[in-house]
């Protein structure tokens, strides 16, 4: 059985970055794989901002003591990994990048120490979901890229799937078909490797 870690980083429940998710996750319960998925809402959990005191640099581990222990183990535990964010000042949201710098652990466990904290053996498959409420203009998620990739790098992940919605403000994700055919499918076959 493979399992799928699924981290909802918008403020917003049941809105277009909610039901793209949704859509994606309904993909892979539909495929051809038993898949176990956990769904996290990261605005229900207790996320303090990482605080740069280089404890992880000596330690391999966080001091900081809130649900991202249990986030830890849920990176490493995983077969893959999506990570749906809005699009706020060109970037993820707020809730996600604490996220992402709370996995600061990873990077310099594996980097610093040269002792991982997180299984460097295990594949794991990784997806950006991003919505941007403006009209499509081009490069308009390109702020996110970098982040996303060195995020998928640090806990050993292949970032492999993005999908990427414009114009949220105006039209509804689920007035598009298109879109959310896209995200069911794309769902289906994550862990394809022709995908």
């Amino acid at each position: 059985m493979k399992k799928v870690l699924a981290i909802m980083g918008s403020p917003r429940k049941g809105k277009n970055t909610d039901k793209l998710l949704d859509k994606v996750l309904e993909g892979i319960a539909d495929s051809d794989i038993e898949i176990q998925v956990k769904k996290i809402y990261l605005k229900d959990i207790n996320l303090s901002p990482c605080v740069a005191c280089d404890y992880c640099g000596k330690t391999g581990k966080c001091f900081i003591n809130d649900d991202m222990i249990e986030l830890y183990r849920e990176f490493d535990e995983s077969d893959g990994i999506i990570i749906a964010s809005p699009l706020y000042f060109n970037t993820v949201s707020s809730l996600t990048k604490i996220m992402i710098d709370r996995c600061q652990v990873f990077w310099s466990s594996k980097y610093v120490l040269k002792n991982s904290s997180i299984d460097v053996c295990k594949r794991r498959i990784g997806m950006f979901i991003c919505v941007g409420g403006a009209p499509y203009r081009e490069n308009q998620f390109d702020g996110c890229l970098p982040v996303m990739d060195l995020f998928f790098k640090a806990i050993n992940t292949d970032y492999i799937h993005n999908i990427f919605v414009s114009n949220t403000d105006k039209k509804s994700v689920l007035d598009r078909e298109e879109i959310i055919k896209k995200c069911y499918n794309t769902g289906k076959k994550f862990f394809d490797e022709e995908v």
